[in-house]
């Protein structure tokens, strides 16, 4: 059972067909419901692994672990969210300290997060970026990320009556301050997977 806000009357949850053919997926792919549906992705590749250890890296040092940011943060990779009637897997995802004091052991969270970050690969991108944002928005997450690996940029939006008002994007080696991390200068040369060491 997850463990999140006790506050607000809890929504139904997924419908007991798709959670059964889900949780019968087997381990080297990764599964969803969204929208009344099971979606199904592969394992990622290497750029986007590289990518999601990197931004992992960069965020939980200065917020989470020796030197909390401001207002300090926990992160997770891959948390599994279970809110509503859908079960979602962002590729990061974080908690103000503020709404989550401790952390617990548990296989999903009914929490909504407080940002998330989306590595996109040609499989899951056009999910990313029409369901699951649409869940994001929902649900009140507040931030989103959008990295891409592949063309290597960063897209960042904050939730807006729109529902999402971009707050920036940057490409290639930028140095960046992105919400709401921005405390931190971020090297985005150091999240795109290359095949060669980076010279010292």
């Amino acid at each position: 059972m997850g463990w999140g806000s006790t506050t607000k009357v809890t929504p139904p949850g997924p419908d007991e067909a798709l959670l059964a053919r889900l949780e019968a997926l087997p381990p080297h792919v990764v599964g969803e419901i969204l929208a009344g549906q099971l979606i199904v992705s592969p394992r990622p590749a290497s750029p986007h692994s590289a990518a999601n250890f990197a931004l992992a890296g960069a965020l939980g040092g200065p917020f989470q672990r020796d030197r909390p940011g401001p207002e300090g943060w926990w992160f997770f990779a891959e948390p599994e969210l279970r809110l509503g009637p859908d079960v979602v897997v962002p590729d990061l995802a974080g908690w103000r300290r503020s709404r989550m004091p401790v952390r617990r052991p548990v296989p999903n969270f009914t929490l909504a997060p407080d940002w998330v970050c989306e590595v996109l690969s040609p499989s899951t991108a056009r999910i990313d970026r029409t369901l699951k944002k649409r869940f994001y928005a929902r649900e009140g997450v507040e931030y989103v990320w959008l990295v891409d690996p592949v063309a290597r940029t960063l897209e960042v939006l904050r939730r807006h009556e729109d529902p999402w008002l971009e707050r920036g994007a940057w490409s290639g080696d930028a140095r960046v301050r992105a919400e709401p991390f921005d405390a931190l200068e971020l090297e985005l040369k150091r999240f795109w997977f290359s095949e060669s060491p980076e010279p010292e």
